[in-house]
């Protein structure tokens, strides 16, 4: 008879080893599960090598150079600055490669023998074919293979100087002329970096949004603002045609050369060599398994999905939930503790920052803004600019809120704890506000709630400036 023992055994088989792939491993052997994690290279997670890290590094020396123009407001003359842009791109690499490898530490930390070197598909279910011809069968599987960029297909045949996230941050050297196409949070970061740091920049959309900003008014605040740095051309779509030195893009009454292209377009997950056909899931119209954000439990059987293979939310602290909340379920399947998410969060580190929380306007009954162009302590750093929006239920409890305001990275942190917690407009504004902070900027939008929710509050004034 035929030996169909598989060479491997575990409880729970995760394939991916991101950042999901990391958080589900563990919570599944928290849970008394014996584990393997599968991955291809162990090279880092995409946070560390072409994610979250590297990207902030270049906008901190995009910040740099900005602090410095900015300087001569405040009567310091520093001369414009000279930007050398192999040292920028060297620093990169180099505290990038210094996350990567903390990353990596991860893994050696882990049980011997967890760790498996190689790529994997399904048979079944529950039995995994590996690329160097051992199978491995186990009691439950989590899906956490993270995503790959969409590039579409006019510009994939265009070599080199077609650049993606994975990619731009190998240059050696700043691009001269860069046309970024995607104006979501990923390209708006790079193309303003980019932009700050000498580099002739252009964004490109076929739509007429920057970052995804919800809201009309904080959308039509920020824009003039982001334009400051970089050529907008929105609502088109520009068709590429190469040249001996870079690319040309051409578009309704516009042309323009530039060195090098980078696509932002999105990501999609990386799920094409899984062999999901064996599986027998229900996939949606992306070939993403259907699951329940509640379990991550894809239908009714013993696969799971995590992290950006889900195409849901792609966030670190979502990938880290949905890889804890899937690395559990699976060890204790079929028996499922159901979590309750927090509000959606999420956060562009332009200048000023874009922060989403929550609700969107038109499913809040109150919504209070605040402009923050003569808001006191952007003012005193010479940042004024922008607009928040507060959105909160008819009896004044806040919801949502969108942010294009100097701090909104730090704001957002706040507002989605008080969302949390179900404080109301009243609430917050009982807690002390330091003068003069950015957060206090918040006051007359929460004031304005309490007014439109008829709550009760101190008549503790605003400061100037406030």
């Amino acid at each position: 008879m035929t030996d169909t023992r598989p060479d491997l055994s575990c409880d729970v088989a995760i394939i991916g080893a991101g950042t999901a792939g990391l958080a589900a491993e563990r919570a599944a052997r928290k849970a008394g599960a014996r584990t393997l994690l599968i991955d291809d290279g162990f090279k880092g997670t995409l946070c560390a090598t072409t994610g979250c890290m590297p990207s902030k590094l270049l906008i901190a020396a995009a910040q740099a150079a900005a602090d410095i123009a900015r300087a001569g407001v405040m009567g310091i003359e520093a001369g414009p600055a000279r930007i050398d842009g192999r040292r920028v791109m060297a620093r990169v690499r180099a505290e990038r490669d210094r996350f990567v490898a903390a990353t990596k530490e991860s893994y050696t930390a882990l049980p011997g023998e967890t760790c498996i070197d190689a790529r994997a598909r399904f048979l079944e279910r529950t039995r995994l074919e590996l690329d160097d011809g051992r199978t491995v069968g186990a009691r439950s599987v989590v899906i956490a293979t993270g995503s790959i960029p969409v590039v579409p297909k006019a510009f994939r045949d265009l070599g080199p100087r077609v650049l993606t996230s994975d990619t731009i941050f190998a240059l050696d050297d700043l691009p001269d002329h860069l046309a970024v196409i995607g104006s979501g949070p990923l390209g708006a970061e790079l193309a303003q970096a980019m932009a700050r740091l000498g580099v002739r920049v252009a964004l490109f959309d076929k739509g007429d949004r920057l970052v995804g900003i919800r809201c009309d008014k904080v959308h039509d605040a920020f824009g003039p603002l982001f334009a400051g740095d970089v050529t907008l051309h929105l609502g088109c779509s520009p068709e590429p045609s190469p040249l001996p030195d870079g690319i040309r893009l051409t578009w309704d009454g516009g042309q323009e050369d530039f060195s090098h292209v980078l696509v932002a377009t999105g990501r999609r997950p990386a799920l094409d060599d899984l062999n999901l056909s064996e599986t027998g899931l229900d996939l949606n119209d992306k070939g993403v398994p259907r699951f329940d954000r509640s379990t991550m439990q894809c239908g009714d059987s013993c696969i799971f999905i995590a992290g950006d293979a889900d195409a849901d939310a792609p966030v670190l602290h979502e990938a880290s939930l949905d890889g804890a909340t899937a690395g559990t379920n699976a060890a204790t399947w079929p028996d499922l503790s159901p979590i309750d998410r927090p509000p959606m969060f999420a956060i562009a580190f332009t200048d000023p920052p874009v922060a989403t929380v929550g609700a969107s306007p038109q499913d809040c009954a109150i919504n209070a803004f605040r402009d923050y162009s003569r808001q006191g302590r952007a003012q005193v750093e010479a940042r004024a600019g922008g607009m928040a929006r507060l959105g909160a239920d008819a009896r004044g409890r806040l919801i949502g809120a969108d942010l294009a305001v100097p701090g909104a990275d730090h704001l957002g942190h706040l507002l989605v704890l008080a969302i949390m917690n179900g404080a109301s407009a009243a609430d917050l504004l009982n807690m002390p506000f330091y003068h003069p902070t950015l957060e206090e900027g918040l006051k007359p939008a929460l004031r304005e709630i309490c007014r439109q929710a008829s709550l009760a509050i101190r008549n503790d004034g605003n400061p100037p400036g406030a």
